[in-house]
């Protein structure tokens, strides 16, 4: 029987059963991966190809097109539309003859299979040693972020040549045989884009100093034969422009990511702005290249060329917004000890490359130059300041572990369903959490607004339509008390304005604070009380895509008065002082109550105090009170949110499982106990 349990035929086929499981799963989630790269290439093609005439593809159609400047007798730079250098535009003169629907299908079909050799390159690039999975799962990973992209969808739509000349670049760095061969492709990639030069200093000083030659011969071949076929051209742009600068766009454009770009953003300009943009210029490139190859000679030659590229988009003149992939693959850099820690590097920058800026900070004022210059921030961050670890350091493969809870039996087997995301005990990272809080407040603000298409006003009648049928609803139970709350309340003055206090402060002082308490004193907790929190909010926001409503306020010939903003003028479209930040008619379910009766769950659930949990239930109490006084909300609003409420942790039970109990002290075995007879210590 020993045989067989530890080393006999039983155990093998045991082991083989668990070995040919996990290879299923793994199969299975490389081919959902797979169908995911798939399902977001064939979006982006379908997006481009379907945009009328004349608005895809447009920077193409200004080189290429039969009023294109590569048709121009005399200079490619006359009209300044033109922003390569004469090389690129000696290659893209073929294209002129090619039949117009046909180049656009062949473009945007060859941009897409660049993309797809992109992501193999990356995925074979990452840094030794590499599990089988991570190889495995790492190509369509790749391929899909890079489809999310702002810079590849931007390419992909305006129709430039941006992917090629990082595609070249790293091609002669991982792919091709021989440094001459990769130091070939690299001078090519720099004849299309000059600031590709600055990878010959990376490989100079590690140790590849044939492709530099190669690179540097390349480089000059190509400009020689340009000047030779384009020589007023070339003088144009070489002599006239200073490589580009001045071609294309304003550069003080919020598209134009580069330092050059943010100091004339923030009114800098003349000899002193260029005297600052050549001086930072400077030392971001000497430090920037710097730390690229110290991590190269580490064996993070991937993450060197992201550093690299990250300082050619900082010190170059113009960094247009297609031009910007090299952040992205910053990060395959691991940063911070801690495995909560991990996320937050990676995370922030697929953030950055894939949402707008609008949606990543606030529209206030203070916070413009911050987000005006998100993606510059973050290429200057992996430049310069970015702790990524070596792969000499302890933490590099094995970080600070998470603490989790024990398992416990529940009620059905199935739960959690998810038992990763939940039962956690220690604090996760802040900045993430912050970041992830604002991004989810601003999809959140945006479903809200794009329910009604995009306007306050754009599901007026609808909204109207249901409005009726729920002061039906509220009739026939009796409880259609809203226009005699709100007149009752706006007779009384200090009520009415203690109402419209409450209102307006506390919708979000409270949740926020409630969540600060629990970072701070009970992290474990924490993730129990965000995680129902925002389920509640993502179901939430079906009923504001469902079902538009008006609320009472909102009704014409109802007689509600918005004590909150005013008197309305129902002739108008659009009326009160938030139609122009929100959607007015996202009343069900109403989260002024559901989020209050959030705060007044989690705060009767942990605080120690009775005083402390009767406060909290107050909460809830006060602010159903506050919505239907105000006009802003139904009775059945308030039904509504206590059910997304109710949703909200529910799914948290099912996929994380039950709230976590804190850890409980080891106990102390006396080392003065008798030890048995037998030897044996006791268990």
């Amino acid at each position: 029987m020993a045989n067989v349990e530890h080393g006999g035929t039983t155990g093998n086929a045991f082991g083989a059963g668990a070995a040919e499981s996990a290879r299923a799963r793994l199969r299975a989630i490389r081919i959902g991966l797979w169908v995911i790269a798939a399902v977001l290439a064939i979006r982006q093609v379908t997006v481009v190809l379907s945009t009328p005439k004349g608005e895809r593809l447009t920077d193409l159609e200004t080189w290429v097109g039969p009023n294109g400047v590569l048709h121009v007798k005399g200079s490619l730079y006359d009209s300044t539309q033109f922003t390569g250098t004469p090389f690129g535009g000696l290659v893209l003169k073929p294209l002129t003859r090619a039949a117009e629907q046909a180049l656009g299908w062949g473009w945007t079909f060859g941009s897409l299979s660049l993309v797809v050799v992109l992501g193999l390159v990356v995925a074979r690039a990452l840094p030794q040693p590499v599990s089988r999975r991570t190889a495995l799962l790492a190509a369509p990973v790749a391929i899909s972020l890079l489809m999310l992209s702002l810079p590849v969808r931007n390419a992909l739509y305006l129709g430039q040549t941006s992917i090629i000349p990082v595609l070249l670049v790293l091609l002669g760095c991982f792919a091709v045989r021989g440094e001459r061969a990769g130091g070939l492709l690299i001078g090519v990639a720099a004849a299309l884009q000059p600031t590709m030069l600055l990878f010959a200093p990376l490989l100079w000083f590690t140790g590849r100093r044939r492709a530099v030659e190669s690179t540097a011969i390349t480089f000059a071949g190509l400009g020689a034969l340009t000047w030779a076929a384009m020589p007023h051209d070339s003088t144009t742009y070489w002599v006239h422009h200073l490589a580009g600068v001045g071609l294309g766009g304003d550069a003080d454009d919020l598209s134009n990511q580069s330092l050059h770009g943010a100091l004339l953003r923030l009114g800098l300009n003349g000899p002193l702005e260029i005297t600052l943009f050549l001086l930072l210029g400077a030392a971001v490139a000497a430090l920037g290249l710097r730390r690229a190859i110290r991590y190269a000679r580490d064996g993070q030659l991937l993450l060197a060329v992201a550093i690299t590229g990250c300082v050619a988009v900082v010190v170059s003149p113009t960094s247009w917004q297609h031009q910007l992939l090299w952040v992205l693959l910053a990060l395959v850099g691991r940063v911070g000890k801690k495995t909560s820690d991990r996320p937050m590097w990676p995370v922030a920058v697929i953030l950055v490359m894939t949402l707008p800026a609008k949606m990543m900070l606030p529209n206030m004022a203070a916070v413009f130059p911050l987000r005006d210059n998100v993606v510059l921030l973050a290429a200057l961050a992996a430049a310069t300041i970015v702790p990524f670890l070596s792969r000499t350091s302890e933490y590099y493969r094995a970080p600070i572990p998470t603490d989790y809870a024990r398992p416990v039996p529940t009620r059905w087997k199935r739960v959690p369903l998810l038992p990763f995301l939940g039962r956690v005990f220690t604090r996760p990272n802040l900045l993430l959490e912050l970041l992830l809080i604002r991004v989810g407040y601003s999809a959140y603000q945006q479903v809200r607004l794009a329910a009604t298409g995009g306007t306050s006003a754009g599901g007026r009648a609808t909204a109207e339509h249901h409005g009726d049928q729920i002061l039906s609803i509220e009739r026939f139970l009796h409880i259609d008390i809203e226009h005699w709350v709100n007149h009752a309340v706006f007779k009384v003055e200090w009520l009415r304005d203690f109402f419209d206090f409450y209102y307006e402060s506390f919708h979000f002082v409270v949740p926020l604070t409630v969540l600060a308490v629990l970072y701070a004193r009970r992290p474990g907790d924490y993730r129990w009380a965000r995680s129902a929190l925002g389920f509640a909010t993502l179901v939430a926001l079906l009923g504001f895509w469902l079902f538009p409503l008006a609320p009472p306020r909102l009704m014409p010939g109802l007689g509600v008065v918005d004590t909150v903003h005013g008197v309305q003028d129902f002739s108008k479209p659009d009326y009160g002082t938030l139609t122009a930040l929100t959607n007015q008619y996202a009343a069900m379910p109403s989260l002024h109550f559901g989020w209050s009766l959030w705060c007044g769950v989690v705060i009767a659930v942990l605080a120690p105090k009775w005083w402390m949990k009767a406060l909290g239930l107050l909460h809830p109490l006060f602010t159903v009170s506050a919505i239907v006084a105000t006009g802003n909300h139904w009775v059945l609003d308030a039904v509504g949110g206590a059910a997304v409420v109710g949703a909200g942790f529910g799914l948290t039970h099912l996929l994380q499982g039950p709230r976590p109990r804190p850890l409980m002290k080891p106990v102390e075995v006396s080392m003065k106990e008798p030890v048995p007879a037998t030897g044996r210590t006791p268990s």
